[in-house]
């Protein structure tokens, strides 16, 4: 087993990925949230006019299956959320649903020993942030796919970012939060117990 932290890097190459993944998020949601929230939004930031940052779109495609009345998709290959439309869609999440539990899914760039590596951590996301766009920080707990190296014409990088490492990663989270709705929407039914309660704080 493992040590939960405040961040979970969970690589995308290891077995049983998602299941590690989908560990890690229930960790952190229960650890996050209260009573006051009743919806959770995965919001999948990205765009499908780039291989490298269409992480988010692919993975809100593949979660379309999940949703319910509590917990909420957005952000697709078909209606993807993006630079200029996330303010908006900021709003009309704000606007529909009641103080909602936002989990933020989107590509970075980083080191290349990282990339395939999958970070969750609590906080807002900083969409834009790898190619020098100031956007709207968003979210409660983020997701951040590290789809290739950082540092240089890092358009380009995305651009020009492995299929293959892309779509790995989306299976991984994919199916680690489809792994872990279930209980996600027990919790917003207040029908589970604490993380502590669980025995998963300081679990190795």
């Amino acid at each position: 087993m493992f040590s939960y932290k405040s961040k979970s890097i969970i690589n995308s190459n290891d077995s049983n990925a998602s299941l590690k993944f989908s560990e890690h998020l229930i960790y952190h949601v229960f650890s996050s949230m209260d009573e006051s929230f009743k919806t959770v939004v995965f919001l999948c930031i990205g765009t499908d006019r780039s291989t490298g940052d269409s992480l988010g779109p692919l993975i809100g495609h593949k979660l379309l299956n999940i949703c319910s009345d509590r917990i909420v998709v957005l952000g697709t290959l078909e209606n993807p959320v993006h630079a200029k439309n996330l303010s908006s869609k900021i709003e009309a999440i704000n606007k529909q649903y009641l103080n909602p539990f936002i989990i933020a899914i989107d590509a970075c760039l980083g080191k290349e020993e990282s990339v395939g590596s999958i970070n969750i951590s609590k906080g807002p996301i900083y969409p834009g942030a790898g190619v020098n766009k100031n956007l709207i920080p968003v979210g409660d707990i983020n997701i951040k796919g590290i789809v290739n190296v950082s540092g240089y014409m890092e358009y380009l990088v995305l651009q020009n970012t492995r299929l293959n490492t892309v779509i790995k990663m989306a299976d991984t989270i994919s199916e680690g939060i489809a792994l872990s709705s279930l209980e996600i929407e027990k919790l917003l039914l207040l029908e589970l117990p604490t993380p502590k309660d669980m025995g998963l704080l300081g679990t190795k």
